[in-house]
């Protein structure tokens, strides 16, 4: 009986030591670093808009990107946000060469993406998010009415393939990225209105419901990254196709582009507080 009870208590005693020993030890942080990239486009650029010419024209493109992801607070393994923003300018001529037309835009898109692994290195996400496109189109020949604008509220479906390999001794992340929105509201007038008149207050049925009949668009890019260090070279191509028809007018806009910037991932830890022993990295896009 000494015996039984002997061993109750010990065992009582090891199990004590060991829930307070497991209390005591600090729980492991996640961290969530940031994957940026500053990139510069150019290319060349195909516009045909029939509200100012129902000629092609052809020229040059250029424009400059950021690009962010990271790892979601809540579930950070399985969900990753990605937000991309850019600028642009292009100039283009007829075929004869004697009439210019030129653009200007900006763009921007959000994401939320569910991601799996079904390789190892490999890792595919896809998820939806709100994306925004305001430009203009602008025709010196044009006497009357010399611009075309382009504004598009949307919503996006977004995917990204990432994979993480080797170039003998080189790291490189290898991802591409497509992009088309699924529905959403764009700006047409109807055809021969003059923007004079929208201003003069005739503003009904200038907003069109966006859907793959009327609006459609891809925005894909395929990149590499070499890393070097802490920084990275990203290296690559970028392509967007737009295409509307609202009231008889049909814009077509072609992008082609070679992409170069540096890209690599910035964790922001305050002076006061030190990263933990036992933190845990959880990266959006590396490996």
């Amino acid at each position: 009986m000494d015996c039984l009870r002997h061993r109750i208590v010990a065992f009582a005693a090891a199990l004590s030591v060991t829930v307070m020993s497991s209390a005591s030890e600090p729980e492991t942080e996640i961290l969530r670093p940031v994957t940026a990239a500053y990139t510069v486009e150019a290319g060349s650029a195909h516009i045909a808009d029939t509200y100012l010419s129902p000629i092609r024209y052809s020229g040059w493109s250029v424009g400059f990107g950021y690009g962010r992801m990271q790892a979601m607070k809540f579930s950070p393994e399985r969900w990753v946000m990605a937000l991309d923003a850019r600028i642009n300018a292009e100039r283009s001529l007829n075929r004869v060469g004697n009439a210019t037309m030129w653009y200007w835009g900006v763009e921007a898109r959000w994401a939320m993406m569910r991601r799996v692994r079904p390789l190892s290195g490999l890792t595919i996400g896809f998820g939806i998010g709100p994306g925004f496109k305001a430009g203009c189109l602008y025709s010196q020949r044009n006497g009357n009415n010399p611009a075309s604008a382009k504004v598009a509220l949307t919503v996006d479906l977004t995917a990204y393939a990432a994979w993480n390999t080797r170039l003998g001794r080189l790291p490189v992340t290898v991802c591409y990225r497509p992009s088309v929105p699924l529905t959403g509201v764009f700006f047409s007038p109807d055809y021969g209105e003059l923007y004079y008149e929208i201003y003069l207050g005739n503003h009904s049925g200038l907003e069109r419901m966006a859907w793959w009949g009327n609006y459609f668009a891809l925005d894909h890019r395929l990149t590499a990254d070499l890393h070097f260090g802490n920084t990275s070279l990203r290296i690559g191509y970028s392509g967007q196709l737009l295409s509307t028809k609202a009231s008889d007018i049909t814009s077509r806009m072609l992008r082609h582009c070679a992409v170069i910037g540096v890209s690599g991932e910035w964790l922001s830890v305050s002076p006061s507080k030190k990263i933990p022993p036992k933190a845990r990295m959880i990266h959006a896009l590396y490996e």
